[in-house]
């Protein structure tokens, strides 16, 4: 079986934003989806060691930015190989506070969406959390970036918490 057929999938590259009191944190994801479009609802899916996963657990919210193929690898890599455990993640980042407040990542950012969590499902190593949208804007019209793009022309890799984590064999 070769599980690399898997990234064929569709996905993109998203920043998700989630606080813990005033507490703020974000993490790279590629596995965000549409559920239904009314109400309008979102799913995510969080790895269980993850700071964001523990944020959005304790506030029963989360945003989602989605980012322009322009992003640079440094940014992307900010938020998918480092934890908001040891480090600021927000640290020279332009971002605002949402309606959930939930942080908005406007760097390399195209639109954001922010959304209340009506359900989690248990899926092992990761949750899938279930969101209705309770906010969105576009923020400009630059292409999105693929998960695609970012591993054949970003040259991206993927951390081992990531639902689309392949080991090397």
């Amino acid at each position: 079986m070769n599980l690399n057929a898997l990234y064929k999938l569709s996905y993109g590259m998203y920043i998700i934003g989630s606080h813990k009191g005033d507490k703020l944190n974000g993490q790279i994801a590629n596995t965000v989806f549409q559920i239904t479009s009314e109400p309008p609802t979102v799913a995510v899916s969080i790895n269980k060691q993850n700071l964001t996963h523990e944020y959005i657990k304790a506030s029963q919210v989360f945003s989602a930015s989605m980012l322009c193929q322009a992003s640079p690898l440094p940014f992307i890599g900010g938020f998918g190989f480092k934890s908001g455990r040891d480090t600021d993640k927000l640290k020279g980042v332009n971002y605002k506070v949402g309606q959930t407040g939930s942080p908005i990542f406007l760097d390399n950012a195209t639109a954001y969406l922010e959304a209340e969590v009506t359900q989690d499902i248990d899926v092992g190593t990761h949750t899938i959390f279930i969101g209705k949208i309770i906010a969105a804007e576009i923020l400009n019209e630059d292409p999105c970036m693929t998960y695609e793009y970012y591993h054949q022309v970003k040259r991206g890799t993927t951390p081992k918490t990531a639902p689309s984590y392949i080991a090397k064999s």
